[in-house]
């Protein structure tokens, strides 16, 4: 649930095929799943309609994400709401922002709801199912499975690297702004 909190894909792919290989039962996994990315993003909501704008500007690094999910809510509030963890790049600030603008709070958890049930079911059944083409591709995939889920966390590892390096860079040329 922790990983699934903050951001969750590589989490729950990695709980899916660990679901499918029988170490998890998978509805808990997309249980768990359902109940921290629902949980986290209640959370971002609540901070961003209470700290709200004032908050954003005092970031000049969240400024362009912020500024395309504005202009995404404000074309198409449902379907953000609905897909936003979904949305690479913007996923962590969005329900923040959507908080900031002021959506009813009953409104957002019905949609946040739908939209993290949806998205646990998908992510959760895309790592079983990958276990599944593993297993008809390779066989039995006992065999095969630690390397499978030193693959998936290295992956893992390296988006994480990834994004933070980049978010370092970013902090940096912030600071040599004029």
């Amino acid at each position: 649930m922790i990983g699934t909190f903050l951001e969750g894909e590589t989490i729950l792919v990695i709980a899916g095929f660990l679901a499918y290989s029988g170490y998890f039962q998978l509805p808990w996994v997309i249980l768990t799943a359902f109940a921290g990315t629902f949980a986290g993003d209640q959370s971002f909501f609540y901070l961003g309609r209470y700290k709200g704008i004032a908050f954003l500007e005092k970031r000049p690094l969240w400024h362009s994400k912020t500024d395309k999910v504005f202009d995404l809510l404000h074309r198409h509030q449902i379907k953000v709401v609905l897909g936003f963890r979904f949305l690479y790049g913007v996923r962590n600030v969005t329900p923040f922002v959507i908080g900031a603008s002021r959506m009813h709070p009953g409104k957002f958890f019905l949609l946040n709801g739908l939209g993290a049930g949806i998205w646990a079911f998908a992510v959760g059944y895309l790592g079983f199912s990958f276990g599944d083409m593993a297993e008809a591709i390779l066989g039995e995939i006992k065999h095969y499975e630690t390397h499978f889920l030193l693959g998936l966390i290295a992956i893992g590892g390296l988006m994480f690297w990834r994004s933070m390096h980049l978010a370092k860079r970013a902090r940096e040329n912030a600071g040599n702004a004029p």
